[in-house]
């Protein structure tokens, strides 16, 4: 079954981009490595071969790179829009399923989400109503969906904390939603989450700190 994937992205602007790695990489590293693992989401998000794929964007006007990897990939080229995280991924995830039967949900800030975790996720689907990878952070870096789906899960959610994945578990269960859990993965937002990069990235983003 066709399950469209939504690749949720930020410019890879300096100043702009992983602002929390500034300290370990400088602004223009920091950036740079935003934009490798942009590239490694997108290229992970194709590579699974499970339906259509979007990049979705803030801030909404197009960046060059942004555009050049949608016109690469042959990627759908969306604005994520205004309101807070919740409601951006609330309206990305409606949109899609108003014309596929499934949909995934990811982040580029885990390179460990690869391709078949993608379709392991979209496998998860054919008999649960979401699905999610979660970070050893205490959050998420993919949420899936199928259709009819209830998101109200996504309203009024306060991010960037430890236990959004425990609020987010509360929330379906009150929902009476079932859902599944694949194994958690490393976000990288921090300094110290650098060491759990690939092997081949680390001398790449080591020359770049300030």
């Amino acid at each position: 079954m066709t399950t469209a994937i939504v690749v949720f992205a930020k410019a890879p602007v300096a100043g702009l981009a992983k602002t929390r790695l500034v300290p370990a990489l400088g602004e223009v590293g920091a950036a740079a490595l935003a934009e490798r693992m942009l590239r490694h989401a997108l290229a992970q998000a194709i590579a699974a071969d499970i339906g259509p794929v979007e990049l979705c964007t803030t801030p909404d006007a197009p960046h060059p790179v942004l555009c050049a990897l949608a016109a690469a990939s042959g990627a759908d080229l969306a604005a994520q829009g205004l309101g807070d995280l919740g409601a951006r991924m609330e309206r990305a995830l409606a949109r899609q399923l108003r014309r596929w039967p499934r949909v995934l949900l990811i982040g580029t800030d885990a390179p460990a989400l690869a391709a078949r975790q993608l379709r392991q996720a979209a496998s998860a689907l054919d008999d649960h109503d979401a699905v999610f990878v979660p970070t050893l952070d205490g959050g998420y870096v993919l949420v899936g969906q199928r259709r009819p789906g209830d998101l109200r899960y996504l309203s009024g959610m306060t991010w960037s904390h430890p236990h959004v994945m425990d609020e987010t578990r509360r929330r379906l269960a009150d929902a009476g939603l079932r859902w599944a859990e694949l194994s958690p993965v490393v976000d990288i937002d921090e300094p110290a989450d650098l060491a759990s990069l690939p092997s081949e990235w680390r001398a790449g983003w080591a020359s770049s700190a300030p």
